[in-house]
């Protein structure tokens, strides 16, 4: 059979649920209801039916409050995010500076806004190779970062992008198999560049003095080099050092037998990759490590980070990883040298498609982003309880309106459909993952960044991906997305 015959594998997406906790509510819609009920129930028994018309006003904000959406969402579930937005900038805390240095600082500290302000990089002192991990005290993780490199998925045969896109499956399977990797996220982004690691490179093994060629080859590095945009992409494994804690104690404890733990996950990791048509070309050093975070919050730092470094490698000292001034606005936020909005993948494609689809999106010419896949393992308990009380809800929301005599959803036919598939996947043996995907659009200013925003979502309607904004979250949206720490928590 010829490799023409062969089709590309395709894939879909199951059904976002918008389901919630009672007769379609969710728990602030539901809290509102019952309040405004109860309260009705009592003006009615004390004051009687004029009582109640006399706050006909009420019943109205109530209503509009749960019946009323914006952006996807009622008012009343806009309105806790926005109440934390409101009190952010009564207290002053839209705004970040870098503190000076006044007193000693612990080593390794990245100094990083908001909820990651605590996040610490350490390096093993048996490292023969400098490999780092980010340690989060809160959250109790340890997170290594790779950096990974593959060729042209578009450019492949049918038959490697069939094996690439199932040898993937099968690594990701064998992540949430293990038990104690918290998060998976895979981050591919843009970055401006200099031109400094490409001349240097010409500097190094070109050779100018070769007739018409050799001034030909100089004129092309001196002008495309600081006109390149390239890609980087990194994988992030957060190791749950809670779930690991027997496996750390039979490798010697704490950090040192974290790190054991670590290792030998990576190891796992990286042969899962090469399966996979990826390469890990290496493990981030601290410094490299806080040279990917700065050049996220400041990309016009990556000229001078690679200027100074032998090997035209980023790197960076980790106190000085974060941004010196972030400024959060309700729909952006602004670091040093760039602005930035995220974006939250509501829906994913529900019909048969390409697994190339989000080429489009991730090519957009002109245009600098990040795109974070964030897969979180689910247990297999959990996740068949989740199953079942879907399934719950779908027969119960069903009889409720064969009761009141109104028509079949359609929309619930096919959610029930997905949730059966996945019962069966899950009984099969097979891995349950949650995926969240989010994507960061970077320019220098407002202006660009609005019509950089404007070809993201007509790139994301083409891959036929649904974007929502996140906006009044937008500092903590880009500390998950851009940076790649393998966090989840908004």
């Amino acid at each position: 059979m010829s490799d023409l015959a062969i089709a590309p594998v395709t894939v879909k997406f199951p059904h976002r649920s918008r389901r919630g906790i009672l007769l379609g509510l969710t728990l602030p819609q539901l809290v509102l209801v019952s309040s405004a009920l109860a309260l009705l129930l009592v003006t009615v028994v004390s004051t009687g039916l004029l009582g109640a018309i006399a706050l006909t006003p009420l019943w109205a904000a109530v209503t509009a409050l749960v019946a009323v959406r914006r952006h996807g969402r009622s008012l009343i579930d806009w309105a806790p995010i926005v109440t934390r937005y409101a009190h952010r900038r009564r207290t002053g805390q839209t705004l970040w500076l870098a503190r000076p240095i006044t007193r000693p600082r612990q080593d390794g500290v990245l100094h990083l806004p908001g909820s990651a302000a605590s996040l610490k990089v350490v390096t093993p002192g048996d490292s023969t190779n400098g490999a780092a991990a980010v340690h989060d005290p809160h959250q109790q993780t340890l997170t290594a970062i790779a950096r990974v490199s593959s060729r042209a998925f578009v450019l492949l045969d049918p038959i490697t992008q069939n094996a690439n896109v199932n040898g993937w499956g099968r690594a990701l399977a064998g992540i949430a198999r293990t038990g104690h990797v918290a998060t998976v996220q895979v981050l591919e982004r843009t970055v401006p560049d200099s031109g400094d690691t490409l001349a240097r490179h010409w500097a190094q093994h070109g050779r100018p003095e070769t007739p018409v060629a050799g001034q030909v080859y100089s004129e092309l590095v001196a002008a495309a080099g600081p006109a390149a945009a390239p890609h980087e992409t990194y994988i992030a494994i957060s190791l749950d050092l809670k779930a690991a804690r027997r496996l750390i104690s039979q490798a010697g404890g704490g950090l040192p037998g974290a790190f054991t733990v670590m290792q030998q996950t990576t190891a796992s990791v990286a042969q899962a990759a090469r399966n996979a048509g990826l390469m890990i070309t290496g493990w981030l050093s601290a410094q490299e490590i806080a040279a990917v975070i700065r050049t996220a919050y400041d990309p016009a730092a990556l000229s001078a980070l690679q200027h100074w470094s032998e090997t035209g490698r980023a790197e960076a000292d980790p106190a000085a990883a974060g941004p010196v001034v972030q400024v959060e606005e309700y729909d952006r936020v602004a670091t040093d040298s760039a602005r930035h909005a995220t974006y939250w993948v509501e829906n994913w494609p529900r019909t048969e498609s390409n697994a190339g689809f989000l080429h489009g999106l991730m090519f957009t010419a002109g245009v600098r982003r990040s795109l974070s896949l964030i897969y979180v393992p689910q247990k297999l308990e959990s996740a068949l309880r989740d199953v079942q009380r879907k399934k719950a809800q779908i027969i119960a929301d069903a009889s409720e309106r064969a009761r009141r005599g109104q028509v079949d959803n359609e929309e619930d036919s096919v959610e029930y459909a997905d949730v059966k598939q996945r019962e069966r996947q899950l009984i099969a043996g097979h891995a349950d993952v949650a995926l969240t995907g989010l994507v960061t659009v970077t320019a220098e200013t407002d202006a660009l960044l609005d019509s950089a925003c404007a070809q993201i979502e007509t790139a994301a309607v083409t891959a036929g991906v649904d974007l929502r904004r996140l906006n009044y979250q937008q500092p903590d949206a880009f500390s998950v997305a851009a940076l790649p720490l393998a966090r989840t928590t908004l």
